[in-house]
């Protein structure tokens, strides 16, 4: 059980702190999703055929972005930790901005590949410094709800991405849709640099007596979770790696982001290839299951922040997504009007529980171990991303349907599932 929800007098000013840091946040990581999903859209919608890319190569180029992800998440959350969130997320959006620009003009599919990794390398810490941002600002009481917002930035930029990026598309080209969608980043980097602050003391926007409510809520976990097993003074990296929770849920959403990303950088190809739509009719059809998606995630994140439980609001909603997979391969490569409801579900059950998920692992550790550990679980979700959407296109080239790739995402989800139930919340100290 973590402290109580901060009341009296602070509940009305709390208002302050959602009001003026949640929409921040949401935008940022919504830039964020539109430059590294975008690609998608473009690979269905004449880049492919323009530049001579098979499905196999396009996975590989969609999956370099992955491996600039993976590399750079534990440095830059360090920095993010130790100097300040706000700077490093000022920096990051400026420079993929630049690099998610360049891709309209690239004619190479070598300089494609480097520019995703790069893309991915400057987006790396922006997650997890976002977590540790919204950690020092909310309280563990408000904090499913706020990681739920924070998160809301996928499933809403894809689902507005899908319908209007496909028809920037038909309206201009493929090159045209990333100029176009690079151009926001570069404004919204002076944006948040101005509105953001690192701490509720460095606020001077912050009611003093909500200032001090928080602070106070938070100080208090923080005693609590020093009641659990001595950390000692290792390096906060040595300390994560040695934490078996952090492992495990490393692991886990390696298996579950296969699934998640998987998902959406062939939605967009399988909806295209099922039902022979256009391009612009193909990104409203893609844009189906993240609108359901959004609202699972609201609704499932304020049910965890009310029974302050994590794990059983997270491993049923991954089970159900490994059954709508099975469900898509037993329906057939020429059965997509079948199919395509159960990739609605899918979509719905793999959303849902990230509120939650992110929510549990700075509970998990204290502050000064947390940053680290959800970097670090982070990149293994990125690697996640590498071989989901690299194997997804492989399996689609090597056997001519999408049965295959439904298969191995449904069994990536069903064992993400079954690995939660590893996980153990800290023991306390013996006095």
């Amino acid at each position: 059980m973590g402290s109580p929800p901060v009341t009296g007098r602070a509940t009305t000013p709390g208002r302050q702190r959602w009001l003026r840091l949640i929409p921040i946040v949401f935008v940022t990581y919504s830039l964020a999703y539109l430059d590294r999903s975008n690609f998608s859209i473009a690979a269905a919608g004449g880049m492919a055929e323009d530049l001579g890319i098979t499905s196999s190569t396009s996975g590989l180029i969609g999956a370099s972005f992955f491996a600039g992800y993976f590399l750079l998440q534990v440095p830059g959350v360090l920095y993010a930790d130790r100097r300040s969130v706000r700077g490093l997320i000022f920096w990051s959006v400026l420079a993929w901005g630049l690099l998610a620009t360049l891709q309209g003009l690239l004619s190479s599919v070598v300089l494609l590949i480097v520019v995703r990794f790069l893309l991915g390398a400057v987006e790396a810490a922006v997650l997890p410094a976002l977590v540790v941002l919204l950690a020092r600002w909310f309280t563990k009481a408000e904090r499913g709800r706020a990681n739920a917002f924070l998160i809301l930035g996928n499933p809403v930029t894809v689902m507005w991405l899908s319908a209007a990026s496909g028809y920037l598309v038909e309206a201009t080209n493929w090159r045209g849709m990333f100029i176009i969608e690079g151009i926001p980043a570069l404004v919204w980097a002076f944006v948040f640099r101005s509105q953001v602050r690192d701490r509720p003391a460095d606020a001077a926007w912050l009611a003093p007596a909500e200032r001090a409510a928080v602070d106070t809520a938070i100080a208090a976990e923080q005693a609590e979770l020093a009641t659990t097993a001595e950390t000692g003074e290792r390096h906060p990296l040595s300390e994560a790696l040695r934490t078996p929770s952090v492992l495990i849920l490393a692991a886990q959403y390696l298996l579950w982001s296969i699934g998640v990303y998987g998902f959406v950088f062939w939605l967009p190809s399988i909806v295209k290839a099922g039902s022979s739509a256009g391009i612009g009719a193909t990104g409203l059809l893609s844009a189906v299951p993240y609108a359901f998606a959004v609202v699972a995630m609201l609704l499932n994140s304020r049910l965890s922040d009310r029974a302050h439980r994590r794990i059983r609001y997270v491993w049923p909603w991954l089970f159900a997504g490994a059954i709508t997979f099975y469900g898509s391969y037993l329906a057939g490569h020429n059965a997509f009007w079948l199919s395509f409801p159960l990739l609605i579900l899918a979509g719905i059950a793999m959303y849902a529980p990230y509120g939650p998920f992110f929510a549990m692992i700075p509970e998990l550790l204290p502050r000064r171990t947390a940053g680290v550990a959800v970097a670090l679980v982070n990149a293994a979700g990125a690697l996640g991303g590498f071989l989901g959407t690299y194997l997804v296109g492989w399996l689609r080239t090597a056997t001519g349907t999408d049965a295959a790739a439904f298969l191995m995402l449904a069994g990536t989800m069903a064992a993400s599932a079954l690995v939660l139930f590893a996980v153990r919340s800290p023991k306390r100290k013996v006095a």
